[in-house]
């Protein structure tokens, strides 16, 4: 059976992480190790999960290095310490018992998986989906969660999809071998959607499998997210639609993100909230200056 590493990204919220380790412990696959990558917590993470749970391994970082640099540098542990399966998964979330089973069996029946993940409800119950995988919005340059905010009646089955929402994400050591890890000047934010892309093109299917079940606290809308978060959220998704559309619809693309990122500017001033203005104006002048990665805009 294969060797399943689960990186688990934490930022503080340590009784979230301690749940969701919990969760995972609780797990009916036999071959699953659990490491934690503290991005830099300030609520003594680190130091809580090495006594509650010392059988799991933690990465304390100084420095918070985002979603790409934290789940890369678990992923590098886990791979040289014979991971075969890498289970990428926020803190913030808890699995069904057979969810990695699940998502093992996938990738063993699907020929040339690379990627899989689960159906994500939200965190207060286990009708409500969150994401039943993820299609990117060519014409509108957007990346949709599909399902988000319906009730699962079964109307989602397994399936080949764009992406996996970066909460749960199983990445076989194939795929990371050819074609490497996540892209860290994403450093949070689409890099799951351009990290699957990279991974299909490739060769590898990317695959959606519903009786893999888990829940995820994110809220379902953007209202009320951190002006950070809308920085990062419009600045990476110029990156993303300039790495992979192709043709006209490139320039189309990268004019509706733009676009978006001025009257989001320019309503947000509107309407008194300063800081979102300034986060629309950054994310739009860093892009088309090409800084990238880990950057500090003032938004306050």
């Amino acid at each position: 059976m294969p060797a399943v590493w689960c990186v688990v990204l934490a930022y503080n919220a340590v009784d979230l992480t301690l749940a969701c380790i919990e969760s995972l412990r609780r797990q009916d696959y036999p071959h699953l190790d659990i490491l934690v990558v503290d991005n830099a917590s300030s609520d003594g993470t680190a130091g809580i999960l090495a006594e509650r749970f010392p059988d799991v391994g933690v990465l304390a970082l100084s420095e918070n290095l985002g979603y790409a640099g934290g789940n890369n540098l678990g992923m590098r542990h886990a791979l040289q310490q014979g991971a075969d399966l890498l289970f990428l998964v926020n803190n913030d979330t808890r699995f069904e018992s057979n969810c990695v089973s699940k998502l093992v069996a996938e990738m063993i029946v699907v020929p040339h998986c690379g990627v899989v993940g689960p159906m994500v409800y939200t965190w207060d119950g286990w009708s409500t989906i969150s994401s039943a995988g993820g299609e990117v919005d060519w014409r509108h340059a957007d990346a949709i969660n599909v399902g988000a905010g319906e009730v699962d009646t079964g109307q989602y089955g397994a399936r080949s999809v764009d992406f996996i929402n970066g909460c749960a994400i199983m990445v076989s050591r194939e795929a990371v071998e050819r074609v490497g890890l996540i892209d860290e000047r994403f450093f949070m934010y689409w890099e799951e959607t351009d990290w699957c892309r990279r991974i299909a093109a490739a060769g590898f299917d990317v695959r959606f499998q519903p009786a893999a079940r888990m829940q995820h606290k994110a809220p379902l809308a953007w209202e009320g997210q951190s002006a950070l978060a809308l920085y990062y959220t419009g600045r990476n998704r110029m990156l993303f639609f300039a790495r992979h559309a192709k043709g006209t619809g490139k320039a189309v693309a990268l004019a509706r993100a733009a676009k978006g990122l001025v009257s989001g500017t320019i309503r947000n001033r509107r309407m008194g909230n300063q800081a979102a203005a300034r986060a629309a104006c950054a994310a739009l002048t860093d892009a088309l200056m090409a800084r990238w990665g880990k950057q500090a805009p003032t938004l306050t």
